[in-house]
């Protein structure tokens, strides 16, 4: 039968004879926006908030390509955020409810101690985390923030160290940090009990990520500006997603690491972005999931 499902971007027609408890698995081909420059060379940006009157929110453009989307599921101890830039986490324990989530306060209070912990565990040389925000991600109509549908990296190397600075906020120790290694990791989990059906994230491993694929743009924020990275296609890049996450499994993304600044094999950032796999029900759950981003030291 024909469906037709909205996502943030755009609307999207498939075919499916799957019940409504189908989650999709295995290899996949779907849709993925990657950047486009701005039609008058200028420098991109994109404006966070409200853009002034005589400004559009971004300036620059946007292509879809079908892509290859391949499933880490069963495989997922292959990958580390040294070579790939992204590592998964299973069998987390967790105090937190799915109640827990709609508290800013209770976030911080109840899970944020999990994410530290889970990182100085997890990451080898960590010695200091810095959380630094949330986001929670509901796709829903209503939802204040929704999944991104563009391909995207967080952070340029100026931003992260921005970061640094803008975060530990002794500047004495801010130096001293940025003398070291520090990374930006981004502890990504969906927040309902049953595994995640629709709109799942999928992320590009380092190793297959071209730097010229990555292109600085200035984000634009009421007090500062910082930089994110648009991403263009390649056919070499390799995409990736993992099947079904359910609530006691993370999946680490690194966004930024001063140790790749220095040459050698070390990843420093993995592209991702949410997609709507054609191969999604009728009636699936709308994803709900939370990011937490955090500066990670040594």
């Amino acid at each position: 039968m024909a469906t037709t499902t909205t996502t943030t971007t755009k609307t999207i027609t498939t075919t499916t004879t799957t019940g409504p408890s189908y989650i999709p698995r295995g290899p996949t081909t779907a849709e993925i926006t990657f950047y486009a420059s701005p039609p008058d060379g200028s420098a991109p940006f994109n404006y966070v908030e409200a853009p002034p009157a005589d400004q559009p929110q971004r300036n620059y453009l946007e292509q879809t390509q079908q892509v290859n989307i391949n499933d880490i599921r069963g495989d997922e101890k292959s990958y580390n955020l040294d070579k790939d830039a992204f590592q998964t986490l299973s069998s987390v324990p967790t105090k937190t409810t799915y109640s827990t989530f709609d508290s800013d306060t209770a976030v911080r209070e109840t899970y944020y101690p999990e994410v530290e912990s889970l990182l100085l565990s997890s990451i080898p040389g960590a010695e200091k985390i810095v959380l630094f925000d949330h986001t929670i991600r509901r796709a829903k109509p209503d939802a204040p923030r929704q999944p991104v549908n563009r391909a995207h990296v967080d952070q340029t190397p100026r931003a992260a160290a921005d970061r640094v600075r803008l975060h530990v906020t002794d500047s004495d120790e801010a130096e001293r940090l940025l003398a070291g290694r520090y990374r930006i990791v981004n502890v990504w989990r969906p927040l309902t009990a049953e595994p995640v059906q629709s709109a799942p994230l999928a992320f590009a491993s380092a190793q297959s990520v071209d730097k010229d694929d990555l292109v600085p743009i200035q984000h634009r924020y009421p007090h500062r500006t910082g930089e994110t990275m648009g991403v263009k296609f390649n056919p070499e890049q390799e995409w990736k997603y993992w099947s079904g996450m359910s609530q006691d499994e993370r999946l680490l993304l690194k966004c930024s690491d001063s140790k790749g600044l220095e040459g050698g094999d070390v990843a420093q950032w993995v592209p991702h972005t949410a997609f709507w796999d054609p191969r999604t029900p009728d009636g699936a759950r709308l994803r709900e999931s939370i990011e937490v981003r955090a500066l990670v030291f040594g």
